[in-house]
Order: structure tokens, then sequence, then C-alpha cells
């Protein structure tokens, strides 16, 4: 059976996916002289030889791309390598000027200068492509506005005198411009004064760039010599140098010398044009002299220049610094009777006026009104912020929160995160704390807070909120809106207290831990309070082992826990049948002078002597006594006999007479009658001995008893030296029922 040849409909477009695949075919094609080209009614190799049937309608002929684009797209997606320079030449083995210029300008338009620069580097040096004036007037300006300016500098210097090109003023005064935006004005006299040796001609051009340049950095002398220099060379300044010179005096707050050029420049038959009167306008407002500004204002119409926005925008702006704010809501109206644009400028300039004066909120709300209906968008976002605040002082949080909405509704306006702190301070002083959780998830959502040029909340904006969520259940957002200020290095006691608060009455102490770890890492001061909270919620968890963690740190944070907190979690351990932990518990209680909960103590006390843990026992036995707490031992003593924990009773009944502590004879007595029925002889013997000689009295038909123990197992020493003892003190007539510690 021949073998079928299937092919999967999901390989076809596999075939067209690579977009050189069409041109790497058409020019292999080519390259096959002696292949024939088939006849047009030839038939097809495997076609059907039946009549054809009706064609079915053709899809409409798809727009060819431009080979410029073509070749963009490549760039801009690819890597640069032989391939795709192999790639590129597929497309166009030859590389005519008309393509490099397109893909250096679309290159430019996109601000990827450096693909344009890479992309000619491949041109002339691999593809035999021989650039013109033309194309390096088109590169050398796209790099100086990237800011690349060593490499247009290069370009200029050095390629294209080796094409046998010298560069022109126009190209070179571009780069000297550049030089100047990028603060760089010595580089940029250097290129001004190479020009004669490069043979080339300056001409006002280059000099209102060098001018430019070196005012921008406030070198005003500097910029004498040169325009002195101007005119010895007999270079006649044209509208522009003077407008530059005008600016760059202004911006150094030279006055006289700004006014005496446009003097000059009158006197020279120079025309002052609208762009002069607006620079001489804005140098007077920039120095904060209004009076001269006005009267230059004033001038214009009588000169017959028609004041355009920018002129209104300068005053404005300069009225409202000066906090004239009526004379600049004056021009405002005289702008809209006139019927000259309102541009985003002129509300930016306007806008500050009116939201920090309370009495004015109401033009402040119209004028965003105005904003939104011209769709102007701000670039200044303290705009919104100032209105927002003025309201929220105003106590007017309805309009705050709907200029807060209309801020949003800007195309392109990304609202500064200062203005939802402001508004979520206000709504909460207000009492609307759920209108400011509102506004919380709005920020959020949106991120802004992520972004590291975004500036830092205040605390006074974000503790009020996080109050609220923490102490209504939503202690999760509180912390995830927390951890984006963490982020930003915020590191707010208050904020942490909160979050461990409210994590602790919701029942997620583990969270809480979580957060006390953070603070003690960052070494935020903690509150009692909280660490008081967290160790009553593993408690309702009942979790007494975390508990004790919890009430330890609270301790190494430098918090005295209260005698009921440290009683809470005794009891607890006690319960949980932690006998041991409860006992540290008791000596980190005692130790810090907590004197109370001595029930509790005497329990665990008891309990360790049962367990066996004597050695333990005793020692907080005498910690407590060390620490002027003692506690009952002749009731401890007696428990351990009715227990039958003779040997314990008897340790510590050792431990009670060689330390003199106040315990009762009888109870002495109580315990020997125990050791007597256990028929522990030498610890009854040597416990005897011990009452003898603190001159106690002993039960004498007990201590026959005991002599005959210890004769008939053997120890007779030990019975004669009880005998003498007992002679020695039988003419005593002491009848003492206690013994009264000594020195204890």
């Amino acid at each position: 059976m021949a073998r079928r040849h299937l092919t999967h409909p999901l390989h076809l477009p596999l075939l067209s996916r690579n977009p050189l695949a069409p041109a790497r075919r058409a020019l292999c094609a080519s390259s096959t002289p002696d292949a024939p080209a088939p006849a047009a009614d030839a038939p097809v190799e495997g076609a059907d030889p039946s009549p054809a049937a009706p064609a079915a309608p053709s899809n409409p002929p798809r727009r060819e791309e431009p080979l410029h684009e073509t070749v963009l797209h490549m760039i801009r997606r690819r890597q640069w390598t032989t391939r795709l320079e192999n790639s590129i030449r597929l497309l166009s083995p030859t590389l005519d000027a008309p393509l490099v210029h397109a893909v250096i300008s679309g290159a430019a338009a996109e601000g990827r200068a450096d693909l344009a620069l890479q992309f000619f580097r491949f041109a002339y040096r691999r593809a035999g492509f021989r650039p013109g004036r033309d194309t390096f007037a088109l590169l050398v300006p796209a790099l100086a506005s990237r800011r690349m300016l060593n490499h247009a500098r290069c370009l200029v210097l050095d390629t294209m005198p080796s094409f046998s090109l010298a560069p022109d003023e126009p190209t070179l005064a571009a780069l000297i411009a550049a030089y100047g935006k990028a603060a760089i004005p010595q580089e940029a006299v250097k290129l001004f004064r190479m020009m004669p040796d490069l043979g080339i001609p300056r001409t006002a051009l280059s000099y209102n760039a060098v001018l430019k340049a070196i005012l921008c950095r406030g070198r005003e002398a500097m910029a004498r010599r040169i325009y002195n220099a101007m005119i010895a060379e007999g270079v006649a300044p044209d509208l522009s140098t003077y407008n530059t010179l005008i600016w760059g005096f202004g911006l150094c707050k030279k006055m006289e010398t700004a006014v005496r050029v446009f003097g000059e420049m009158k006197g020279l038959g120079v025309t002052p044009d609208a762009t002069t009167y607006n620079t001489l306008l804005n140098a007077w407002v920039r120095a904060g002299d209004l009076e001269n500004a006005r009267k230059v204002f004033d001038e214009m119409t009588g000169e017959g220049i028609e004041r355009n926005s920018v002129s209104y925008n300068v005053m404005i702006k300069g009225y409202v610094k000066a906090k004239r704010v009526d004379e600049a809501v004056a021009l405002f109206a005289e702008m809209g009777e006139k019927g000259l644009r309102l541009s985003e400028k002129t509300f930016a300039a306007l806008m500050p006026g009116l939201c920090d004066d309370q009495g004015r909120v109401a033009e402040a709300r119209k004028a965003v009104d105005d904003m939104a209906e011209r769709r102007l968008t701000p670039k200044d976002k303290s705009v919104f912020l100032r209105l927002v605040r003025t309201l929220c002082t105003a106590g007017d949080l309805d309009g705050a929160l709907e200029v807060h909405r209309k801020s949003s509704q800007f195309k392109h306006f990304l609202v500064d995160p200062r203005q939802y702190g402001v508004l979520m301070e206000g709504l909460c002083s207000g009492g609307k704390c759920d209108s400011a959780v509102e506004v919380l998830d709005e920020l959020m959502e949106k991120g802004t807070l992520l972004s590291p040029k975004s500036p830092v909340l205040e605390p006074s904006a974000y503790n009020p909120v996080i109050e609220y969520l923490c102490n209504n259940g939503s202690t999760n957002k509180a912390e995830t809106f927390f951890r984006q200020l963490m982020k930003k290095g915020v590191d707010d006691k208050a904020a942490f207290n909160s979050l461990i608060r409210g994590h602790a009455k919701e029942g997620v102490p583990e969270a809480a831990q979580e957060i006390l770890a953070i603070m003690t890492r960052r070494e935020v001061p903690t509150d009692p309070e909280s660490h008081t909270l967290l160790v009553d919620s593993f408690l309702k968890k009942n979790d007494p082992a975390e508990a004790k963690t919890a009430l330890d740190g609270m301790m190494q944070q430098g918090h005295l826990p209260s005698p009921a907190l440290f009683k809470s979690v005794m009891e607890a351990l006690f319960n949980d049948g932690r006998i041991q932990t409860a006992s540290r518990v008791m000596k980190s209680m005692i130790e810090k002078g907590v004197t109370e909960n001595m029930d509790m103590a005497h329990k665990i006390l008891e309990a360790l002597f049962m367990r066996g843990h004597v050695e333990e026992a005793i020692g907080r036995v005498n910690l407590m006594v060390e620490n002027g707490c003692t506690p009952d031992l002749d009731k401890l003593l007696v428990g351990l006999c009715e227990n039958d924990r003779v040997i314990e009773a008897q340790k510590l009944s050792d431990f009670a007479l060689d330390r003199d502590f106040d315990v009762s004879f009888s109870t002495y007595d109580r315990v020997l009658e125990a050791l007597y029925t256990e028929e522990k002889t030498l610890p009854a013997y040597s416990m005897l001995c011990k009452i003898k000689n603190k001159g106690g009295i002993v039960n004498q038909k007990g201590c026959d008893t005991l002599m005959a123990s210890l004769k008939s197992e053997g120890y007779s020493k030990q019975a004669d030296i009880l005998s003498r003892i007992l002679a020695e003190n039988a003419p005593s007539t002491s009848k003492r029922g206690k013994r009264v510690a000594m020195g204890a």
C-alpha cells in the first residue's frame, strides 16, 4: 500500500510565519536562470483536469507595507546580529539614500536614536551606502536630542571628514544647542570656537546657539564677551539674538542689562515682537517686580503688539505668586472676554491662588469644571492636591470627594498619592471612615504607591484609616496597605501596633507575631497593650506555649506584664500539663518583682515535687524566699506526705532545716512519721538528728522505734549516736511549737 502523505492543518501557517520567506523564495527563483517560467495556460502539477468550478469571491488585496517600515519593525524587535543584517540584505540587497533616510527618520521619531545610529553604521560599513550631508543633517540632531552627544560629536568631527564632507553650520548649531540643554556649556564653547578651523563661517544661527547654551548656566559675563565678539566680527544680531539675551539676563536677574539690551535692539532698528515682550515680561515677574511687569504688559498695546495667551499667563502667575489673586482673576476674566485660548498653563498659573483661599473654593471648583469641559490635563499635580486640602480644611468633605473623582477622570493624569492621603485624613477626621476606605481601595487598585518616584504619605494620613480597618475586622487589608508603605521605608510605631492589635482581636495571633518580629528586626518600639492582646489571643486559641513565647518577647522589649497576665499564662500552662514551663514563667514573674499569684505558685511547686523535679522545686522555693514571698512550707510538706511523696518531703525538710526556715516541728514529726511508715531508716535518722540539733521536740516512742530499726538493719553506730543525742537533750523542758527562721 502506498504511504499516504497527510498534512495537518495546524502545520500550514508555519510556512508563512517568517515575514522574510516570500522574499527569500523570490530571490532564490530569480537566481536560477535555467528554470523556465511556466506558461500562463499550463496545467499545474497535481491539479484536477476536470472543468474548473466557479471561482469563489477573492479577498481584497492586502496593502503592501513600505520597505522602511518593515526594516524598522525588524530592528526594533530583534537583537542586532549578523543574522539580522543578512535578513535586511535579503529584503534590499542595496540600500539607497531614501530608504536609509526613512529608517533614520522613523527611528528618531520613535525616540530610538540608538537604532538609527546602529542602522547607519551597518549601511555604510557593510551595505555599501555612501552618506551625504543630508544624512548627517538627519542623524546628528536625532542623537543630540537623546543626549547621545559623544556619538554626535564623533559623527561631525570624524565620520564626516572621512567621506570628504565638511559639516555645515545648522548641524553644528544643533549640537551646540544640545550641549547647552545638557548643561555642558564648555563643550558648546569649544565647538563654537572650532568652527573657523573647520572652515565654517559663523552667523547669527551659531551665535544664538552658543549664547543660549552659556546663559542656561548663568554665565552672563561670558555671554557679554561673545556678544561683543559678534559685533566685532560684523555679524548682525537678529531678533532671536536679542530675545536670547533678554531671556538669559532675566534668568540671571540682571534686569538692568536686560532692559539695556531691549533698548539697544530698538535703537538698531530691530522691531520687538510678542516673544520679545513676553520674555521681558517673564523676566520682571521672575525678579518679583510686578509694577515694571505691568508697565511692559500695558506698553504692548501701545506698540501695536497684540497680547497673547502667554502674556496673560505670565502676569497671572506673577500676581498669584504675590498673593494678589483678585488681579489674577481679573486678567483671567479678560482673557475670556477677548476670546484668547485658555490653556493648561493658564489654569496652572491661576489655580494655586484659588485653591489656597477658602473664600475662593467655589471659583476653584468652577475652574476645575471648565478644565474638564475643555479636556485640558494639568501637568502640575499639586493643583488638585491644594484644592482637596483646602476643602477638607473647610469641612466640605463631599466637595473634596467630588474634586478627587474629577481629577481621576482627566486623561493621562496620575493623581498625586498625597492627595489620597489628605482625603483619607479628612474623611476619617470627619467621621466618614467608610468613604476613606473606598479611597484607599482606589489607591491600592491603581498601584500608585508601588512607583519608586511616588512620595511617601504622612503618618496623619494613613494611621487613622489603618486603625479603623484593624478595629473593624479588616486587618488583612490594613496590612497589605502598610506593607506597601514599608517598601517606601515607613516604620511607624502606631501602625505596627494597630496591626498587632487587629490580628490579635481577630484571632490570628500568628500574623500578629510576624508583625512583631518585623518590628523587632527594624528596632521599632512596641506597645505593651499590643503584647498583652497577642498573649491573650494565643490563650484564647488554647495555645499556651506560644502565649509563653509572646510573654517572653514582651519582657525582652522592656515591658512588665501585669500580675493577671502572668497568672493567665501560668494557669494555661499548668492546665495543659506543662508544669516546668509554668515554673519558668513563675521564675520570671518573681524576678520581675511581682509577688502576687502565690496561690498559683504553690500549685506549681507542689506539682514539681509530685513529678519528681525536686531540685527545680527547691530552687524556686529559695528564689521566693530571697524575694520576700516565702511559700507555705508546712502546707507543702503535709501535702507531699498525704500523697506518699515521702522522699520529696524529706528533701524539702532537710532544705528547710539547713536554711532555718519557718516550719512547725509538728510538720517535721509528720514527715518523720511518714518515713517510719515507709521504713526509710537512714533518711529518718538524718532528719531526726537535724531536728534535735535545732532544739526540736520529737516523739520518744518514735525515736525508740527508729533506734530498734537501725540496730536490726545493722546501723548500730547510728543507733548509739541517736541514743546519746536523746540522752543529752532529755532534761530539756522546752516545748516550742515552732522554730522561727534565723537569717532566712
